[in-house]
Protein backbone atom coordinates (compact mmCIF):
# COMPACT_ATOMS: atom_id res chain seq x y z
CA UNK A 1 0.00 0.00 0.00
CA UNK A 2 1.17 3.43 -1.16
CA UNK A 3 2.02 6.33 1.95
CA UNK A 4 1.13 9.03 2.50
CA UNK A 5 -2.48 8.29 2.00
CA UNK A 6 -5.59 9.97 2.43
CA UNK A 7 -9.37 7.86 3.13
CA UNK A 8 -12.34 9.33 1.86
CA UNK A 9 -15.02 7.73 3.88
CA UNK A 10 -17.89 8.88 1.53
CA UNK A 11 -20.99 7.68 3.96
CA UNK A 12 -19.93 9.92 6.82
CA UNK A 13 -19.73 12.56 3.97
CA UNK A 14 -23.58 11.88 2.90
CA UNK A 15 -24.72 11.87 6.11
CA UNK A 16 -23.11 15.25 6.76
CA UNK A 17 -24.97 16.34 4.17
CA UNK A 18 -27.86 14.87 4.93
CA UNK A 19 -28.05 16.17 7.86
CA UNK A 20 -27.76 19.91 7.33
CA UNK A 21 -29.79 19.90 4.25
CA UNK A 22 -32.73 19.07 6.26
CA UNK A 23 -31.51 21.75 8.73
CA UNK A 24 -31.49 23.79 6.19
CA UNK A 25 -34.51 23.00 3.84
CA UNK A 26 -36.66 23.03 7.33
CA UNK A 27 -36.17 27.26 6.61
CA UNK A 28 -36.45 27.12 2.63
CA UNK A 29 -33.06 27.35 2.40
CA UNK A 30 -31.38 25.53 -0.62
CA UNK A 31 -27.34 24.48 -0.36
CA UNK A 32 -24.56 25.14 -2.87
CA UNK A 33 -21.86 22.02 -2.05
CA UNK A 34 -18.93 23.59 -1.98
CA UNK A 35 -16.17 21.32 -3.83
CA UNK A 36 -13.02 22.54 -3.57
CA UNK A 37 -11.33 21.03 -0.70
CA UNK A 38 -11.16 18.13 -2.20
CA UNK A 39 -10.67 19.02 -6.36
CA UNK A 40 -13.73 18.52 -7.52
CA UNK A 41 -12.94 14.80 -7.48
CA UNK A 42 -16.74 13.46 -8.93
CA UNK A 43 -17.14 10.86 -6.64
CA UNK A 44 -16.99 12.42 -3.43
CA UNK A 45 -19.18 15.39 -5.76
CA UNK A 46 -21.71 12.50 -5.98
CA UNK A 47 -21.57 11.83 -2.42
CA UNK A 48 -22.80 15.94 -2.33
CA UNK A 49 -25.69 15.12 -4.74
CA UNK A 50 -26.76 11.86 -3.15
CA UNK A 51 -27.27 13.91 0.35
CA UNK A 52 -29.17 16.62 -1.11
CA UNK A 53 -27.35 19.55 -1.74
CA UNK A 54 -28.56 21.35 -4.96
CA UNK A 55 -25.98 22.98 -6.56
CA UNK A 56 -22.09 22.49 -6.79
CA UNK A 57 -20.02 24.95 -6.49
CA UNK A 58 -16.37 25.62 -6.68
CA UNK A 59 -13.69 28.21 -7.18
CA UNK A 60 -11.36 26.66 -9.70
CA UNK A 61 -12.71 26.28 -13.13
CA UNK A 62 -10.48 23.18 -13.53
CA UNK A 63 -12.33 21.46 -10.74
CA UNK A 64 -15.78 22.46 -12.34
CA UNK A 65 -14.97 21.05 -15.68
CA UNK A 66 -13.67 17.88 -13.97
CA UNK A 67 -16.91 17.52 -12.87
CA UNK A 68 -19.20 18.91 -15.93
CA UNK A 69 -20.94 15.38 -16.07
CA UNK A 70 -22.79 15.54 -13.12
CA UNK A 71 -26.27 16.70 -13.98
CA UNK A 72 -26.32 19.37 -11.61
CA UNK A 73 -26.27 23.44 -11.46
CA UNK A 74 -22.40 24.38 -10.80
CA UNK A 75 -21.52 27.69 -9.85
CA UNK A 76 -17.83 29.68 -10.03
CA UNK A 77 -17.33 30.74 -6.39
CA UNK A 78 -14.35 32.97 -7.25
CA UNK A 79 -14.75 36.20 -9.29
CA UNK A 80 -13.94 35.20 -12.98
CA UNK A 81 -10.52 35.87 -14.51
CA UNK A 82 -11.44 37.59 -17.85
CA UNK A 83 -9.19 35.17 -19.12
CA UNK A 84 -11.17 32.03 -18.37
CA UNK A 85 -14.12 33.81 -19.79
CA UNK A 86 -15.01 31.56 -22.52
CA UNK A 87 -14.66 28.49 -20.34
CA UNK A 88 -16.94 30.15 -17.24
CA UNK A 89 -19.73 30.50 -20.06
CA UNK A 90 -18.70 26.62 -21.38
CA UNK A 91 -19.03 24.71 -18.04
CA UNK A 92 -20.78 26.87 -15.27
CA UNK A 93 -24.02 27.69 -15.49
CA UNK A 94 -24.06 30.62 -12.49
CA UNK A 95 -20.76 32.85 -11.71
CA UNK A 96 -20.27 35.70 -8.55
CA UNK A 97 -19.45 38.82 -10.14
CA UNK A 98 -18.31 42.43 -9.02
CA UNK A 99 -16.72 43.85 -12.22
CA UNK A 100 -18.76 45.35 -14.56
CA UNK A 101 -16.24 45.22 -17.44
CA UNK A 102 -15.97 41.37 -16.67
CA UNK A 103 -19.68 40.96 -16.65
CA UNK A 104 -19.73 42.26 -20.25
CA UNK A 105 -17.45 40.14 -21.35
CA UNK A 106 -19.06 36.94 -19.93
CA UNK A 107 -21.94 38.55 -22.18
CA UNK A 108 -19.82 38.14 -25.06
CA UNK A 109 -18.87 35.15 -24.86
CA UNK A 110 -22.45 33.82 -23.78
CA UNK A 111 -23.84 35.57 -26.81
CA UNK A 112 -21.74 33.39 -28.90
CA UNK A 113 -22.73 30.39 -27.57
CA UNK A 114 -26.35 31.53 -27.46
CA UNK A 115 -26.65 30.49 -24.00
CA UNK A 116 -27.94 32.35 -21.17
CA UNK A 117 -24.95 32.87 -18.37
CA UNK A 118 -26.65 33.49 -14.99
CA UNK A 119 -24.63 35.99 -12.78
CA UNK A 120 -25.38 36.72 -8.56
CA UNK A 121 -23.56 40.28 -7.66
CA UNK A 122 -21.44 39.97 -4.89
CA UNK A 123 -21.79 42.35 -1.91
CA UNK A 124 -19.00 43.19 0.43
CA UNK A 125 -21.03 43.36 4.09
CA UNK A 126 -17.77 44.36 5.67
CA UNK A 127 -15.60 41.62 5.93
CA UNK A 128 -13.68 43.17 2.73
CA UNK A 129 -13.15 40.08 0.34
CA UNK A 130 -14.96 40.00 -3.01
CA UNK A 131 -18.19 42.74 -3.82
CA UNK A 132 -20.12 46.02 -4.07
CA UNK A 133 -19.24 48.35 -0.84
CA UNK A 134 -20.93 51.37 -1.76
CA UNK A 135 -24.30 50.89 -2.55
CA UNK A 136 -25.00 53.20 -5.53
CA UNK A 137 -22.04 51.41 -7.33
CA UNK A 138 -23.81 48.41 -7.15
CA UNK A 139 -26.95 50.07 -8.59
CA UNK A 140 -25.66 51.75 -11.23
CA UNK A 141 -23.57 48.21 -12.32
CA UNK A 142 -27.21 46.91 -12.65
CA UNK A 143 -28.44 49.72 -14.72
CA UNK A 144 -25.12 48.50 -17.54
CA UNK A 145 -26.11 44.94 -16.98
CA UNK A 146 -29.73 45.28 -17.64
CA UNK A 147 -29.47 45.86 -20.85
CA UNK A 148 -26.57 43.39 -22.30
CA UNK A 149 -27.92 40.10 -23.89
CA UNK A 150 -26.71 36.79 -22.97
CA UNK A 151 -26.45 37.89 -18.93
CA UNK A 152 -29.29 37.20 -16.45
CA UNK A 153 -29.08 38.83 -13.04
CA UNK A 154 -30.39 35.87 -10.87
CA UNK A 155 -29.34 37.08 -7.06
CA UNK A 156 -27.33 38.93 -4.42
CA UNK A 157 -24.50 37.27 -2.14
CA UNK A 158 -22.12 38.04 0.60
CA UNK A 159 -19.57 36.64 2.13
CA UNK A 160 -18.08 36.51 5.53
CA UNK A 161 -15.72 35.23 7.97
CA UNK A 162 -13.42 34.06 5.30
CA UNK A 163 -10.29 37.60 5.28
CA UNK A 164 -11.75 39.84 8.19
CA UNK A 165 -13.43 37.22 10.27
CA UNK A 166 -16.74 38.94 10.57
CA UNK A 167 -19.26 37.01 11.64
CA UNK A 168 -22.93 36.54 10.72
CA UNK A 169 -25.55 37.79 12.42
CA UNK A 170 -29.25 39.06 11.42
CA UNK A 171 -28.83 42.55 11.26
CA UNK A 172 -25.36 41.97 9.50
CA UNK A 173 -27.12 39.50 6.79
CA UNK A 174 -30.67 41.20 6.79
CA UNK A 175 -29.09 44.72 4.60
CA UNK A 176 -28.40 41.77 2.06
CA UNK A 177 -32.46 41.21 2.39
CA UNK A 178 -33.25 44.67 2.39
CA UNK A 179 -30.76 45.77 -0.48
CA UNK A 180 -32.58 42.83 -2.55
CA UNK A 181 -35.90 44.37 -2.07
CA UNK A 182 -35.18 47.58 -2.75
CA UNK A 183 -33.46 46.17 -6.48
CA UNK A 184 -36.74 44.17 -7.52
CA UNK A 185 -38.67 47.59 -7.02
CA UNK A 186 -36.73 49.95 -8.67
CA UNK A 187 -35.88 47.38 -11.68
CA UNK A 188 -38.95 45.11 -11.66
CA UNK A 189 -36.76 41.78 -11.54
CA UNK A 190 -37.03 39.19 -9.30
CA UNK A 191 -33.74 37.36 -7.88
CA UNK A 192 -34.42 33.91 -7.20
CA UNK A 193 -31.35 33.42 -4.90
CA UNK A 194 -30.64 35.36 -1.93
CA UNK A 195 -27.24 33.63 -0.79
CA UNK A 196 -25.99 34.66 3.02
CA UNK A 197 -22.86 33.05 2.93
CA UNK A 198 -20.60 29.94 3.88
CA UNK A 199 -20.59 27.36 6.90
CA UNK A 200 -20.18 30.42 9.30
CA UNK A 201 -23.60 31.24 9.06
CA UNK A 202 -24.94 27.78 9.60
CA UNK A 203 -25.23 28.89 13.39
CA UNK A 204 -27.80 31.09 12.58
CA UNK A 205 -29.72 28.62 11.05
CA UNK A 206 -29.47 26.35 14.04
CA UNK A 207 -31.00 29.08 16.51
CA UNK A 208 -33.81 29.67 13.44
CA UNK A 209 -32.70 33.17 12.98
CA UNK A 210 -32.52 33.27 9.11
CA UNK A 211 -35.25 35.61 7.48
CA UNK A 212 -34.80 35.89 3.50
CA UNK A 213 -31.79 34.27 2.72
CA UNK A 214 -32.63 31.30 0.52
CA UNK A 215 -29.23 29.70 -0.35
CA UNK A 216 -25.97 29.05 1.67
CA UNK A 217 -22.29 28.16 0.15
CA UNK A 218 -21.32 25.08 2.45
CA UNK A 219 -17.81 23.32 2.76
CA UNK A 220 -16.28 22.91 5.78
CA UNK A 221 -19.80 21.89 7.57
CA UNK A 222 -20.71 19.40 5.05
CA UNK A 223 -17.12 17.96 5.15
CA UNK A 224 -15.99 18.01 8.95
CA UNK A 225 -19.92 19.20 10.29
CA UNK A 226 -18.78 22.22 11.99
CA UNK A 227 -19.70 25.47 11.75
CA UNK A 228 -17.08 28.52 11.44
CA UNK A 229 -18.47 31.17 13.11
CA UNK A 230 -17.75 29.76 16.77
CA UNK A 231 -15.91 26.02 15.37
CA UNK A 232 -18.96 23.47 17.20
CA UNK A 233 -19.84 20.21 15.86
CA UNK A 234 -23.16 20.17 14.40
CA UNK A 235 -25.83 17.61 15.98
CA UNK A 236 -25.54 14.52 14.33
CA UNK A 237 -22.67 14.81 12.03
CA UNK A 238 -19.46 13.25 12.19
CA UNK A 239 -15.81 15.23 11.05
CA UNK A 240 -13.99 11.86 10.72
CA UNK A 241 -14.99 11.64 6.74
CA UNK A 242 -11.46 12.50 6.05
CA UNK A 243 -8.19 11.00 7.42
CA UNK A 244 -4.24 11.02 6.87
CA UNK A 245 -2.19 8.01 7.20
CA UNK A 246 1.81 8.63 7.01
CA UNK A 247 4.82 6.43 7.24
CA UNK A 248 7.51 6.70 9.68
CA UNK A 249 11.03 6.54 8.09
CA UNK A 250 13.76 6.98 11.28
CA UNK A 251 13.23 6.24 15.26
CA UNK A 252 15.64 7.89 17.49
CA UNK A 253 15.89 9.23 20.95
CA UNK A 254 17.04 12.60 20.47
CA UNK A 255 18.20 16.06 22.38
CA UNK A 256 14.78 18.24 21.89
CA UNK A 257 17.20 21.40 21.37
CA UNK A 258 19.60 21.54 18.15
CA UNK A 259 23.41 21.56 18.86
CA UNK A 260 25.00 24.78 18.10
CA UNK A 261 24.29 28.62 16.53
CA UNK A 262 20.87 28.62 15.92
CA UNK A 263 19.95 30.33 12.32
CA UNK A 264 17.15 30.56 9.73
CA UNK A 265 15.37 27.47 8.87
CA UNK A 266 14.91 26.47 5.04
CA UNK A 267 11.91 28.63 5.36
CA UNK A 268 13.40 31.80 6.72
CA UNK A 269 12.14 30.83 10.19
CA UNK A 270 14.22 31.79 13.32
CA UNK A 271 13.01 28.50 15.27
CA UNK A 272 12.57 28.73 19.34
CA UNK A 273 12.75 25.29 21.32
CA UNK A 274 11.98 23.95 25.10
CA UNK A 275 14.67 21.91 26.73
CA UNK A 276 12.76 18.72 27.31
CA UNK A 277 15.79 16.61 27.32
CA UNK A 278 16.45 13.57 25.61
CA UNK A 279 12.98 12.58 23.61
CA UNK A 280 11.98 9.48 21.23
CA UNK A 281 11.36 11.18 17.70
CA UNK A 282 9.70 10.26 14.83
CA UNK A 283 10.32 11.47 11.07
CA UNK A 284 7.49 10.52 8.89
CA UNK A 285 7.57 10.71 5.34
CA UNK A 286 5.20 13.81 4.53
CA UNK A 287 6.23 17.62 4.58
CA UNK A 288 5.15 21.01 3.94
CA UNK A 289 5.16 20.58 0.09
CA UNK A 290 1.31 18.69 1.26
CA UNK A 291 -0.02 19.16 4.25
CA UNK A 292 -0.22 22.00 6.72
CA UNK A 293 1.27 21.28 10.23
CA UNK A 294 -1.44 23.48 11.77
CA UNK A 295 -4.27 21.47 10.76
CA UNK A 296 -3.03 18.43 11.73
CA UNK A 297 -4.19 16.15 14.46
CA UNK A 298 -2.56 12.74 15.16
CA UNK A 299 -5.14 10.30 16.72
CA UNK A 300 -2.67 9.05 19.01
CA UNK A 301 -3.10 11.42 22.32
CA UNK A 302 0.51 10.64 23.05
CA UNK A 303 2.12 12.15 20.13
CA UNK A 304 2.99 15.69 19.78
CA UNK A 305 3.66 18.08 16.26
CA UNK A 306 7.44 19.18 16.59
CA UNK A 307 7.53 21.02 13.03
CA UNK A 308 9.21 19.47 10.29
CA UNK A 309 10.66 20.49 6.44
CA UNK A 310 9.24 20.26 3.12
CA UNK A 311 9.62 16.34 2.80
CA UNK A 312 9.18 15.67 6.56
CA UNK A 313 6.99 15.69 9.49
CA UNK A 314 8.98 15.39 13.26
CA UNK A 315 6.98 14.08 15.52
CA UNK A 316 7.50 13.21 19.82
CA UNK A 317 6.21 9.84 20.87
CA UNK A 318 7.74 9.76 24.30
CA UNK A 319 4.60 10.42 25.79
CA UNK A 320 2.91 7.40 24.09
CA UNK A 321 1.57 4.58 24.93
CA UNK A 322 2.76 2.61 21.43
CA UNK A 323 6.25 1.47 20.74
CA UNK A 324 6.82 2.57 17.58
CA UNK A 325 8.83 1.93 14.89
CA UNK A 326 10.18 1.92 11.57
CA UNK A 327 7.00 0.92 8.64
CA UNK A 328 4.50 1.15 11.14
CA UNK A 329 1.72 4.08 9.56
CA UNK A 330 0.75 7.08 12.27
CA UNK A 331 -3.05 8.24 11.81
CA UNK A 332 -4.14 12.24 11.76
CA UNK A 333 -7.43 13.83 11.80
CA UNK A 334 -7.14 16.89 9.69
CA UNK A 335 -8.91 20.57 10.00
CA UNK A 336 -10.52 21.53 6.50
CA UNK A 337 -7.62 23.83 5.65
CA UNK A 338 -5.20 20.50 6.22
CA UNK A 339 -7.49 18.61 3.54
CA UNK A 340 -7.75 21.45 1.23
CA UNK A 341 -3.86 21.02 1.32
CA UNK A 342 -3.52 17.24 1.62
CA UNK A 343 -5.97 16.07 -1.42
CA UNK A 344 -4.32 19.29 -3.37
CA UNK A 345 -0.74 17.08 -3.07
CA UNK A 346 -0.32 14.95 -5.93
CA UNK A 347 2.14 12.87 -3.26
CA UNK A 348 -0.59 12.02 -1.15
CA UNK A 349 -2.65 9.13 -2.31
CA UNK A 350 -6.26 9.01 -2.13
CA UNK A 351 -8.22 6.32 -1.16
CA UNK A 352 -12.53 6.31 -1.28
CA UNK A 353 -14.19 3.89 0.69
CA UNK A 354 -17.99 4.07 -0.42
Amino acid sequence: MKYPRMTIDLSIIRNNVKTIVELCNKQDIKIAGVTKVFCGNPEIAKAYIDGGVSYLADSRIENLIRMKDLDIPKIMLRLPMKSEAEYIVEYVDISLNSELETIKLLSEKAMEKNKIHKIILMVDLGDLREGFYEEDSLLDCIENIISLKGIEIIGLGTNLTCYGGVIPTEEVLNRLVKLERQIEEKYNIELEILSGGNSSTVHLVENCKINGLNNLRLGESLILGIETAYGEQIKDTDDGGFRLQAEIIEVKEKPSVPIGEIGKDAFGNVPTFIDRGIRKRILCAIGKQDIDFDGLYPLDSGITILGGSSDHLILDSSDSEINYKVGDIIEFKLSYVGILRAMTSEYIEKEIIK
